[in-house]
């Protein structure tokens, strides 16, 4: 008995699974989407550094960097605040205006008002400024995660060695209201407080943001990172101990201190990279 039989198509040829590279196009890949922010992007001045540099032991090339913009930035906070104190503030609008605003809050004070402006400043300052900054630090230490220790250690280390010497050169005395702390009267210029808030909570939002995909989670951490220095601020400036001026200088001094830090992290990163033959020039 014949019995038909369906033929049974040949099997296609199997084409050979795909290995991705996840070498040089993956890093590729990292620098065109961003998906780090302490990455250095193709072609920018970090990666120069870092591939010039290349021979060179990452942390020296970090260090360096960091020094380098230390140096520039300390200048420039200096310089800035002779051309305040000598030139700006004896113009009457100018000086008036920036002591009229701490008239005001002095004026208008009161006991609940005060109470608030004390955890305002403190989130600024100490506990909450060294155990975050520890937290991290420490946290980016145990995971080996040397680039986020390398920015946040330098971001706070350059904020912090700005102001010192900045606030001992460049002298001007507190705001002329009953002052709420006990500090030195004549380092008004900058102040610390708010550099270092916008230093770690805008420095963490750049850090976190970069690898949230939602933008309503974005949104959310950077209004935090935004909202906090400004509390800082307006406790400051409530307490007497700096004027408008003084902690627009602060938010100047933060934001140019992650600026070094991301550079000379990204610069160390690719250093590093080119150093150890992942990615050649």
């Amino acid at each position: 008995m014949n019995m038909l039989r369906t033929p049974t198509p040949a099997h296609p040829a199997q084409k050979p699974p795909v290995h991705e590279d996840h070498g040089a196009a993956g890093r590729a890949g990292n620098r065109a989407t961003g998906s780090s922010v302490l990455e250095p992007a193709q072609g920018n001045a970090s990666e120069r550094l870092g591939r010039h540099f290349g021979d060179r032991p990452p942390v020296l090339v970090f260090s360096l960097a960091v020094l380098a913009g230390y140096v520039l930035l300390v200048a420039a906070a200096i310089g800035v605040g002779f051309l305040l104190v000598d030139v700006l503030l004896p113009i009457h609008a100018i000086g008036h205006s920036d002591e009229s605003v701490n008239d005001w809050l002095a004026s208008n004070r009161s006991s609940a008002l005060t109470d608030a402006s004390y955890i305002g400043s403190s989130i600024g300052d100490i506990p909450f400024i060294p155990a975050l900054v520890i937290l991290v630090a420490v946290g980016a230490a145990i995971m080996r995660r040397w680039r986020i220790f390398g920015f946040v250690v330098g971001a706070i280390l350059i904020e912090v060695a700005t102001y010192r010497v900045t606030s001992l050169v460049v002298h001007r005395d507190r705001p002329s209201v009953p002052r709420l702390d006990h500090l030195p009267v004549n380092q008004s210029y900058p102040s610390g407080h708010v550099a270092a808030s916008v230093v770690v909570y805008v420095g963490l939002a750049l850090l976190i943001s970069s690898r949230l995909r939602s933008e309503k989670l974005k949104a959310l951490v950077w209004t935090i990172a935004i909202l906090l220095p400004l509390v800082v601020a307006a406790s400051r400036m409530y307490r007497g101990m700096h004027h408008p001026l003084d902690a627009s200088a602060g938010v100047l001094v933060g934001v140019a201190a992650i600026a070094i830090a991301l550079f000379a992290t990204r610069a160390a990163v690719e250093a590093a990279r080119v150093r150890s033959g992942e990615d050649p020039a």
